[in-house]
């Protein structure tokens, strides 16, 4: 682009109009410290001096600018720089490329139910963090989940602008708007806390299965009676091939009663990676499920120390398998470079043909490997005596990680060491 005739917003090139609301306009912008593209919201000029809503929507800027500026979660979009004025106001996040989740919300443009579910879990994830930092974002719909790539999984929540009650007003979507996501807590104007995020994030499920909402009417008025006093549908009473295990996760995130619905993003995220798990939802053969791989780590006592975004960093990082009962998985005097953990089922670790070792479910096996400044040599082999699922780290991998999540990676290690050399301490000391 010819810089003598580019629009500029600060220091940020404006590159193309990618988006344009009620209230504001999305761009394209490059950014020439970070050297990287960058979108830019910005307010429309006659919204921005207007004397009540310009006012408002100043306020909600500045919000965003403050919520989302604090959190750092790999599923949340981050807020690089704002400007908040009498007569302008801009924030410059990440540009995200993939469009938003209104995209998979029509009857002809479902995804397919695994997909469904990852996505909701990678939600509930980064909500969870947002509540654990203190804030609820309160406006959670379609339009507000942004997609990675239009076919994938990886998704951002956005705008957090909508921490004030006010933000209904002010933040609508074709046909009904906003409200059709709110919570009957919301509509009633009592006060709010996750749960009220927890109830959109189902009216999203349920929209993402069946590509209709729960209540669907031509007013506002209507539509915040059903949501205060109607029980919603089963997504399967709409499309009957939603499994039921999916049925119960939206009916009990969207319970009228609060203190019957979901208490807390654990519960919520840990259904949805248990309908994998009991068959409710048919994979690929071979497919792990991010949502699957997640829960794993978390329930290994290696990993306690790590956050969920060392979490997922962890699996992008590794290559997740199953070995069938007979594989040799590390074989004696071959060299090697990876680490492993087992993550479900056992196998045998031995040496010059005798058993040293039993490893099951959250051990590890290979980690001299971590160490090693070239590719080692195996010492031992390990062969799984059943059916196994594995992850597998390479040292090279591990060494693009972050430094807070290399560091636990040591300390695990170490660990594993010290309660390795003990045993075969006591081994010794009674033969």
């Amino acid at each position: 682009m010819n810089t003598a005739t580019a629009e500029f917003i600060g220091k940020y090139e404006l590159r193309r109009l990618i988006g344009r609301g009620a209230t504001s306009s999305v761009h394209l912008a490059w950014d020439p410290f970070r050297q990287t593209e960058v979108a830019i919201k910005r307010l429309r000029r006659e919204i921005v001096s207007d004397p009540q809503r310009g006012r408002l929507l100043r306020q909600l800027f500045l919000n965003e600018a403050t919520f989302a500026g604090k959190l750092k979660h790999p599923h949340i979009v981050r807020i690089h720089d704002a400007m908040v004025g009498d007569d302008s106001a801009w924030l410059v996040m990440d540009y995200i490329p993939g469009g938003t989740l209104d995209a998979i919300t029509t009857p002809g443009t479902l995804a397919p139910f695994e997909r469904v579910i990852e996505i909701v879990f990678k939600a509930t994830r980064a909500l969870d963090y947002a509540f654990h930092q203190g804030i609820t974002h309160r406006d959670i719909k379609p339009a507000n989940i942004l997609l990675m790539e239009p076919e994938g999984t990886d998704i951002r929540i956005s705008d957090f602008g909508a921490a004030l009650h006010t933000a209904r007003e002010t933040t609508q979507i074709s046909g009904v708007g906003s409200p059709a996501y709110m919570s009957p807590q919301q509509v009633r104007e009592v006060p709010l806390d996750h749960r009220t995020d927890i109830y959109s994030l189902g009216v999203v499920m349920f929209q993402l299965l069946t590509g209709r909402l729960p209540f669907e009417h031509d007013n506002n008025y209507s539509l915040l009676y059903s949501i205060a006093n109607d029980t919603p549908p089963l997504p399967s009473e709409l499309r009957p091939e939603v499994p039921e295990a999916l049925d119960a996760i939206v009916r009990r995130a969207t319970e009228k009663d609060i203190e019957r619905r979901y208490q807390d993003w654990a519960e919520f995220s840990h259904d949805l990676a248990l309908a994998f798990r009991n068959h409710g939802v048919h994979l690929a053969a071979n497919s792990v499920p991010d949502a699957e791989k997640f829960e794993a780590l978390r329930a290994i006592h290696f990993f306690r120390r790590f956050s969920d975004a060392e979490l997922w960093e962890v699996i992008g990082l590794s290559r997740f398998s199953r070995a069938h009962s007979g594989t040799v998985i590390f074989k004696e005097g071959e060299r090697g470079d990876a680490v492993c953990f087992v993550l479900e089922g056992e196998a045998h670790v031995r040496k010059h043909g005798h058993l040293l070792n039993v490893l099951s479910t959250g051990e590890c096996f290979g980690e001299v490997a971590v160490f090693s400044a070239a590719a080692g040599i195996r010492s031992a082999s390990v062969e799984a005596t059943t059916d196994t699922a594995l992850i597998t780290i390479r040292a090279a991998a591990l060494q693009r990680a972050s430094d807070t999540c290399r560091m636990h990676f040591y300390q695990g290690f170490l660990e594993v060491l010290a309660t390795r050399l003990s045993q075969a301490s006591a081994r010794i000391a009674n033969p």
